[in-house]
């Protein structure tokens, strides 16, 4: 069971979202490869590229990170059995077990568990996820709760007491505004 969105087009699909100052902007494609979703994501305002690499169930098996080289500056995977580690093979155990990612600076990721999680309005999931500084390269744990409150409305909290954030989704299940930091542009 998943949480009922429909799949992508076949030729992939590009949302974007600006800060609501209009200052800076993200530009993201998801296409289907090698059976499965690749996500990029051009995020202007911190000038960093990410890449996300995902399963068919959208389970995520890689993280890029690219700030100002190219080869990236971080580069995760997970064996999709819950074990992390760096493309160089250097096992990252602190890691293990989580399921997603929380990239504070980008508004997508948010979108994966959202996707992937079958949860009926009114249902919740507690997940843990890898943290990612983009500054400083810091990777740790953390956890969070995502409560379905509509079939388009959702809510990510930090259940240790931090801050919380009600989000609309679109058609496919992807975050539309992120209150206080992006707000979609195209498609609306």
């Amino acid at each position: 069971m998943s949480s009922g969105y429909p799949a992508f087009p076949a030729d992939g699909h590009t949302v974007a979202w600006s800060t609501w100052d209009g200052a800076a902007g993200e530009q993201t494609t998801i296409t289907w490869e090698n059976e499965g979703w690749t996500v990029v994501g051009d995020v202007s305002a911190d000038r960093v590229q990410y890449v996300l690499r995902l399963n068919a169930t959208w389970q995520v098996r890689q993280f890029l990170l690219f700030r100002d080289l190219d080869e990236p500056d971080l580069w995760l995977g997970t064996d999709g059995h819950g074990r992390w580690g760096e493309i160089n093979g250097a096992h990252r155990p602190e890691l293990d077990g989580c399921s997603d990612l929380d990239l504070a600076w980008t508004p997508f990721p948010i979108s994966v568990p959202i996707r992937r999680l079958p949860l009926h309005v009114g249902d919740d999931a507690l997940v843990d996820a890898v943290a990612v500084d983009h500054d400083t390269l810091e990777v740790r744990r953390v956890r969070r709760r995502y409560t379905r409150l509509a079939p388009r409305r959702w809510r990510q909290a930090d259940p240790d007491g931090g801050p919380s954030v009600e989000l609309d989704v679109d058609e496919h299940g992807v975050v539309l505004d992120h209150p206080d930091r992006w707000r979609r542009i195209t498609p609306a």
